[in-house]
C-alpha cells in the first residue's frame, strides 16, 4: 500500500482525482472524509490542505503527494519532485496600486509587501537587493493595499482578474508553479515499485493528451504522400482494402494540426476518414 496526499477541495483536488481516474484508479467518494482508499489499486489517498502536504510527505506521514510546485519551494520540505503534472500552472507575482507611479523592481525599497509566501519573497527581494518589510498574510492578500495594511502585495495570479477587480497591477512576475508529484526521500521497494507503476499510468495519460487516432482509404499509389503527412509515433499501419488497388491507412497525430492534416489528405485522394479521441498511449 501507498498513501498519497493531495489537495482536500478546490481545483488541484478535482484534478488530481481526474488525473487518477484517467489513470485506471478509483477513490472512492471522499467528501467529508480525511483518509480514502482506491478500488483497483493499492493506494490510501490523504485529504490535507495544501500547503500542508509537502510537509506531511517530508515526515513520511504520506509517501507520495500531489501540491503545487510553489507550496513545495515556500516550505522548503525535504521532498522529491518526481514529476510535472501540467495543470494548476499559475504564477506568484508582485503587483501595486494601478495608481502608483511604477519605475521597476527598485520601486519596493522602502515599501512593505503582503504575501502568503515570505519565503519566495525573500528570496527575491535577496536576489535583487530590494530593502523592503514583508508582512505575512493569510488569506485575502490582495485587499491589502486598499485596507492600508501594505503598499503593495506578492501572491498567485492565474488569469489576473482578482488583480483588476481590487485596483492592483501586476509589475514583476517571479515565480511560475504548476501541480507537481512529490515523494519522500528512502521508500521502500514494494513502495518504489508502487510508485513506478502510477507513473506508468501517468505517463500514458499524458502522452494521449492532445492526440488524435486518425484512418482513411486512399489509392495506394498516394500512401508515400500521405506517409509524408503523417508523423506517427513509428510509422503508420497499412492494410490492404477488398477494393484493388486501395489501402486503409492509421496513424496517430497531433490534435492542434488536425484540420490541416484532413485538408491535406483530402487533396491527395484520402477518402472516408475517421478521426478519433485517444485514451492512453502507452511506449
Amino acid at each position: 500500500m501507498i498513501r498519497l496526499a493531495i489537495q482536500s477541495k478546490g481545483r488541484l483536488n478535482e484534478d488530481s482525482l481526474q488525473l487518477l481516474h484517467d489513470a485506471g484508479i478509483s477513490v472512492d467518494d471522499a467528501k467529508r472524509k480525511f483518509l480514502g482508499k482506491a478500488a483497483d489499486f493499492p493506494l490510501e489517498v490523504l485529504y490535507l490542505r495544501d500547503d500542508d502536504i509537502p510537509g506531511v510527505v517530508a515526515d513520511g506521514a504520506s509517501d507520495i503527494g500531489i501540491v503545487g510546485l510553489n507550496e513545495v519551494e515556500e516550505t522548503g520540505a525535504a521532498v522529491k519532485v518526481i514529476r510535472k503534472l501540467g495543470f494548476g500552472n499559475c504564477r506568484i507575482s508582485l503587483a501595486v496600486p494601478k495608481t502608483a507611479d511604477y519605475t521597476g523592481p527598485e520601486w519596493f525599497n522602502g515599501k512593505s509587501i503582503a504575501t502568503s509566501y515570505p519565503n519566495i519573497l525573500r528570496r527575491y527581494l535577496a536576489d535583487n537587493k530590494i530593502d523592503a518589510t514583508i508582512r505575512e498574510i493569510k488569506g485575502s492578500v490582495e485587499i491589502a493595499p486598499a485596507a492600508g495594511i501594505a503598499d503593495a502585495i506578492f501572491d498567485i495570479v492565474s488569469s489576473g482578474g482578482t488583480l483588476i477587480s481590487n485596483g492592483l497591477s501586476e509589475v514583476e512576475k517571479v515565480f511560475w508553479s504548476e501541480a507537481v508529484l512529490i515523494a519522500r526521500p528512502g521508500l521502500t521497494a514494494e513502495k518504489e515499485a508502487l510508485l513506478k507503476s502510477i507513473l506508468f499510468r501517468i505517463d500514458a495519460v499524458e502522452e494521449s493528451r492532445g492526440k488524435k487516432y486518425i484512418l482513411m482509404n486512399l489509392p495506394n499509389d498516394r500512401i508515400e504522400d500521405a506517409i509524408a503527412l503523417l508523423p506517427a509515433m513509428r510509422s503508420p499501419t497499412i492494410m490492404p482494402l477488398a477494393a484493388e488497388g486501395w489501402s486503409s491507412l492509421h496513424s496517430v497525430i497531433d490534435g492542434g494540426s488536425l484540420w490541416q492534416t484532413v485538408e491535406a489528405l483530402k487533396g491527395i485522394g484520402a477518402e472516408g476518414i475517421l478521426v478519433l479521441n485517444l485514451d492512453k498511449v502507452i511506449d
